[in-house]
């Protein structure tokens, strides 16, 4: 049973390692915040998990329990979706990125509903 463990181990730290790797890979070549957005975000989020997964297979081996990593692998699961939308909504209101294409029902988008002689949003440095 050990040798599964090990071997399941092993195969989770493998597949983190090389999420972990394209997501940074993914962050540094990228140009622009928009598309920086998606590497550590989804693969980010993919990779970290296996590595917690990991985790909990090697101390489930061990005969310890953890609960941990289940704690870790939630708040990261929930808090990575909502940065990543509040980074993209500011990117959107501050018109760095390309306009998205008009919903077509346009009064139950709220997105960018704004006047047109609305104040500049001041830039910030990135």
């Amino acid at each position: 049973m050990n040798e599964i463990g090990d071997i399941a181990t092993a195969l989770c730290l493998l597949i983190g390692t090389g999420f972990v790797t394209v997501g940074a890979i993914g962050l540094v070549r990228f140009n622009d915040s928009m598309t920086r957005l998606h590497a550590p975000t989804k693969v980010g989020t993919v990779g970290i998990g296996m590595l917690l997964l990991a985790s909990i297979i090697h101390s489930v081996t061990l005969g310890e329990t953890s609960i941990h990593e289940l704690l870790i692998m939630a708040f990261l699961f929930v808090t990575a979706p909502i940065s990543a939308h509040f980074v993209a909504k500011v990117n959107i209101h501050r018109r760095a990125c390309d306009t998205p294409p008009k919903p077509i029902r346009d009064e139950t988008w709220a997105t960018l509903n704004a006047p047109e002689n609305h104040a500049e949003i001041p830039d910030t440095p990135r």
